[in-house]
């Protein structure tokens, strides 16, 4: 490999995505092209990696580059490429933290994106898919790929396994959009995983099982009232939707507003509503927003058509 110039910037930008797609636990996610999250790394003549900034986290995450999801993953992708590159790492946060955006996920893919470019595009973005998973062990404790592997790669992703990896890249109906609405409060994702119960029935099991593959046959058919149909989460909605306020109003104003279906985005609490055309989605998030006011919660809403690029560079200083 040749040795990469020392002081040139790389700036890269990584979308936020929607995991779990209700029944979808663990193994569908997908990405969207606002917000997200912006990496900028430096090449340094000191053998090194360094966080040296993080901005729009109002203090909340670590510099240690061992504890950050961004930092972490880069210190693997060196060591697995071989290189003794000094790399600084400036991290502007654009997703808010225990969101259920992918926020973690959103750092450690940027950061990836920009750093591959720098060392000369060594691996793909499906190469670069392992170091963002067992960052995000580093955020939640779990390595899942859900955020991961379509913030990396873009469009909707079905992970198969984790271990081995085996994603696959499903197909996205073009006039399929998406709403997001993130009311002010927290749900951290490992309280998220808490809750959820050990022990299910075959008739829960059955009921689940069907509705994922609805929702893939949906997204491969380009069926959006299948994909409506099957937008139902039996398992794992019960008892996180408990964790969010309002969570029952603000769902039902999005299908009383036409949305397709709506579930929780990932651990939450950060709503998501499916929506057949970008025409009405602004209307839709406007109904989710004021049913959260009216139980005195404010909220930030998101709308975007599904299957948009993952991370990519926006700015390469050569």
């Amino acid at each position: 490999m040749l040795k990469p110039d020392a002081n040139r910037q790389v700036r890269a930008f990584a979308p936020a995505t929607v995991a779990n797609v209700a029944a979808a636990f663990d193994i569908l996610g997908f990405a969207l092209s606002n917000p997200g999250d912006e990496v900028i790394a430096t090449l340094t003549d000191e053998p090194s990696v360094r966080l040296v900034s993080i901005t729009g986290d109002e203090g909340a995450l670590p510099l240690d580059p061992k504890r950050n999801t961004a930092s972490a993953a880069i210190i693997s992708l060196l060591e697995a490429t071989g290189s003794d590159a000094g790399i600084d790492l400036e991290l502007s946060k654009g997703l808010p933290l225990c969101s259920g955006l992918g926020s973690s996920a959103a750092s450690s893919a940027a950061a990836l994106t920009a750093v591959n470019a720098l060392l000369g595009e060594p691996m793909t973005a499906r190469e670069l898919l392992p170091f963002a998973v067992a960052a995000e062990a580093v955020a939640c404790g779990v390595g899942h790929a859900d955020n991961a592997a379509p913030c990396l790669l873009g469009g909707c992703i079905l992970v198969r396994s984790t271990d081995p990896l085996d994603v696959i890249s499903l197909p996205v109906p073009e006039d399929l959009a998406c709403v997001l609405v993130h009311p002010h409060c927290e749900v951290r994702t490992a309280d998220a995983r808490m809750v959820l119960r050990n022990q299910l029935t075959l008739t829960r099991a059955v009921e689940q099982w069907g509705n994922v593959a609805g929702l893939v046959a949906g997204l491969c058919l380009g069926d959006l009232e299948l994909l409506g149909r099957s937008l139902s989460d039996v398992v794992i909605e019960p008892t996180r939707s408990i964790l969010i306020p309002g969570f029952e109003q603000v769902k039902r104003a999005a299908m009383d507003g036409g949305a397709l279906g709506c579930s929780i985005s990932g651990s939450g609490p950060t709503l998501f509503a499916l929506v057949a055309g970008d025409d009405r989605a602004e209307e839709i998030g406007h109904a989710m927003a004021t049913a959260f006011l009216e139980i005195g919660l404010g909220s930030d809403v998101f709308t975007s058509m599904v299957g948009t690029s993952g991370a990519h560079i926006v700015e390469d200083g050569r």
